[in-house]
Order: structure tokens, then C-alpha cells, then sequence
């Protein structure tokens, strides 16, 4: 029987470990939070105490002195800091799959190539080192591609570009930055969702469906943000849309050959009404982590059997079954924004969603959008997280208290919920 956690250590910056921190600590944890990264250091602070790596650069040093039951890691780069080894060597209690298993997010080739190998559909898929390369793929097979990093990093020099033609494809190889290659997976639509799992005890077991709005702006105009501008999160335990069965439950036999443990979580596109993976993750994930914890009743239970390798036994709020995120965007996001001065924040009246600080800094208890002197991007200032029995109720809900949160310049997406869904619906 899996050990009641009683401390959780999350490794992460922003709305992201902000919420987790807060909806464990409501649920009897005891809490703290490494700062991995220079920014998003206020949300985690205000609810936890907190170490900044380049304060305590060995993240071994903070166990010993914390000694959590559990460490949830916000991303995969954990893996390539210099206490790794350390930290499985000394075998503390991580949620997330390690070695082999953790390749099927940090690769994109190698995830695709094991999708295909286990029967799963994906889209055709290219990895190239150069432009010449590149441009040769084109003339061999000229069709519209969607343009990654092969390794999935928050620090690879590309980030997801997505193309409709073949022209719009060529156009962005003569620009983008070969440093790393390119990953080029074949444009197969918008009708894409994702389905996530706990993956424990020799079990493969279902939690929700989401959907991500991952362009900047109302409509599904713009760039493809660095993190998605809204979700939608709906109870699934019974894998209603098929992308378990489809896309995950194939991939078994490598899931206990690897020794999978962890959250897993495919991304898909329907096309000519077959799902094809298109990415997997390992982490709670940005739009979803937060959401699934606040749809549980038991999270800690559930995050305790999935680090002890236990077969996962959720238990749900009925009143909670959808829930929705809507980030507010600061100025410029997420467009290249060479000064921008330290913007107030300010929240007018009671806010009842969830209400998740990202990039805002603290001064003289004034709330300040992070100062973007030296930084190349805008920010996003916050995320606001709702449940509800139905998702018009949790919408109207989330909508009515984003009003509430003003930053001169600011924007957020006005069609949650307009288009994408139920999964496997195309962007209008």
C-alpha cells in the first residue's frame, strides 16, 4: 500500500508550480518548491518556501534538507542537470518515468518511430540537419509540414511551427535555425486533442480528455504560443473519444519493458477519422496539471500509488466534471518585445476561479508584469482555472473573473469553447 505523502517538493517556476504547490498544500501536503528557472518566482513564494538554483545549485542538497515524500518535475530538462545521477542514484520518489521510458517526450523521432513500430498511426515524419537537407525533403516530397525541435526543450532555438502549404513550409526553412535540425511532421489538420493516463501497477489508467488553444489569438490567429493561451479539461474515465485505446493502450508492452511509471499523456489529430499521435508528454502538463488535481478528490493518494507503482485509484468531484484555463497574455506576448516598462497589475473584486500567478513580480505589495528589459518576449501574467458540472458554467465563469485582472496592454482568447470542441472538431 502506497506511503501517505505528507511532503512534496516541486521543481518549477510560475502558474504552473504555482498551482500545483497551492491545490496539494489544500489537500494536507506540506509543500516547497525548487525554482529552476531566473523568472515566475512570485506565484510558488507566496504559498511555499522556495530555493532558487543558482542559490543552491545541487538540488541533492535540498532533499536532504526536506526530505519530501514526493518530487513532481514541471519539465524533462531535470534530466540533463548535473545532480541527475544523483538524485536516482540516491532513488528519491519522482513522478516521472526515467532513462529509456522518458525518451517517448524528450525524442520526437524516437516517439514517432515507436508509435509506427507498435501499430499506432502518426503522421510521416523527417528528421534533417541543414537546410540543404531540408530543401531536398521538399523537392522529393513537397507537402505541408509542421516544424519542431528534435529534442524537446523550452530552450531549443525552434519553437512549433505550424504550416498549411507546402509554400508556407518553404518560405520558414530558409529562415529557421538548423543548430539543432528540424523535426518536419506531416500537417494533418486541426482536429486535435489530447487524452491523459496514469501509468502504474502494471495498469494503464484513464483521467482526462483536454483540449489546447495553443495559438495567440481569438480565432486561432497567430503564432503557435510557447505555451498554450486556453484549455478545456473534461472528466474521462472512460476514454469516451478513443485516444487511449488508439494511441496508448499499443504501446503496453514497451510501457513495462522501459519501466514506465508516471503521468502519460498523448496529443492527436483526427484525420479522415483515424487519430494519429502526434506527440507524447510525461508531466501534469500546462494547461491540464492543475485542472486534473482540482477534478480529484484523493490527488495525493492517486500521485502516491503512481510513484509506488501501484495500480491508480482516482476518485472524482461529480460537481467538478469540465474544467477550463484562460491565460492572461501581457504586453507583446508572444511576439519579440525589445522594452517594455514594469506594467502594474492590479485585480478589482473577489475572484472565485483559480487565479495562478506566471510572470509577475512583487514590489512594496504592488504586482508588477516581470520587467522585460534584456528578456526577448512578452509575458503571461497569469492563468485562470475553473470547474463546473458543464463547461458553459465553468466558462462563464473563468471569463467573468479574467475581466477582473487588468495589465495595460494585456489580451486573452475570446473563443474558449467556440471551436476545437468535442475532440476530433477542426479549428473553424
Amino acid at each position: 500500500m502506497a506511503k501517505p505523502l505528507t511532503r512534496v517538493l516541486i521543481l518549477g517556476v510560475g502558474a504552473f508550480a504555482h498551482s500545483v504547490l497551492q491545490i496539494l498544500k489544500d489537500h494536507g501536503a506540506e509543500v516547497a518548491c525548487y525554482l529552476t528557472r531566473d523568472y515566475g518566482h512570485h506565484g510558488p513564494k507566496s504559498v511555499a518556501p522556495a530555493w532558487f538554483h543558482r542559490d543552491h545549485p545541487s538540488l541533492l542538497t535540498v532533499l536532504h534538507e526536506f526530505q519530501p515524500d514526493l518530487i513532481i518535475p514541471m519539465g524533462v530538462d531535470w534530466r540533463d542537470q548535473p545532480w541527475a545521477a544523483d538524485l536516482l542514484a540516491e532513488n528519491w520518489p519522482l513522478l516521472s518515468p526515467t532513462g529509456e521510458a522518458l525518451d517517448i517526450e524528450v525524442s520526437r523521432e524516437k516517439s514517432a518511430a515507436l508509435s509506427r513500430e507498435h501499430g499506432i498511426p502518426v503522421p510521416r515524419f523527417h528528421l534533417v540537419q541543414n537546410r540543404l537537407e531540408a530543401l531536398a525533403l521538399m523537392r522529393e516530397q513537397p507537402r505541408p509540414y509542421v516544424l519542431k525541435n528534435p529534442i524537446c526543450s523550452p530552450f531549443s532555438p525552434i519553437h512549433t511551427i505550424v504550416c498549411e502549404t507546402a509554400e508556407d513550409t518553404l518560405g520558414w526553412l530558409e529562415r529557421i535555425d538548423y543548430a539543432e535540425g528540424v523535426f518536419l511532421q506531416e500537417y494533418l489538420g486541426t482536429a486535435e486533442a489530447g487524452h491523459f493516463v496514469a501509468v502504474s501497477g502494471g495498469e494503464i489508467v484513464s483521467l482526462v480528455t483536454n483540449q489546447e488553444y495553443k495559438r495567440a489569438h481569438t480565432g486561432n490567429l497567430g503564432p503557435v504560443a510557447g505555451a498554450p493561451l486556453a484549455g478545456i479539461v473534461e472528466q474521462d474515465a472512460e476514454d469516451r473519444y478513443g485516444l487511449a485505446r488508439q494511441l496508448i493502450h499499443p504501446l503496453k508492452p514497451w510501457l513495462q519493458a522501459s519501466g514506465f511509471r508516471g503521468i502519460l499523456q498523448v496529443t492527436g489529430i483526427q484525420h479522415k477519422g483515424v487519430w494519429h499521435a502526434i506527440e507524447y508528454n510525461v508531466r501534469l502538463g500546462v494547461t491540464t496539471g492543475a485542472l486534473l488535481l482540482r477534478m480529484l478528490q484523493n490527488p495525493l493518494e492517486v500521485l502516491g500509488q503512481i510513484v509506488s507503482d501501484e495500480p491508480a485509484t482516482p476518485r472524482w468531484h461529480p460537481d467538478r466534471t469540465t474544467g477550463v484555463s484562460l491565460t492572461l497574455a501581457g504586453y507583446g506576448y508572444p511576439y519579440v518585445v525589445p522594452s517594455v516598462p514594469k506594467l502594474p497589475v492590479q485585480v478589482s473584486g473577489e475572484v472565485a476561479s483559480d487565479l495562478w500567478w506566471n510572470e509577475v513580480d512583487s514590489e512594496d505589495g504592488q504586482l508588477y508584469m516581470t520587467h522585460h528589459q534584456n528578456l526577448d518576449m512578452g509575458h503571461r501574467i497569469a492563468d485562470l482555472n475553473a470547474c463546473a458540472p458543464d463547461l458553459n458554467r465553468a466558462r462563464a465563469q473563468a471569463y467573468e473573473d479574467i475581466r477582473k485582472v487588468r495589465c495595460l496592454g494585456s489580451y486573452y482568447r475570446l473563443d474558449l469553447g467556440d471551436s476545437l470542441w468535442p475532440p476530433g472538431t477542426p479549428a473553424s
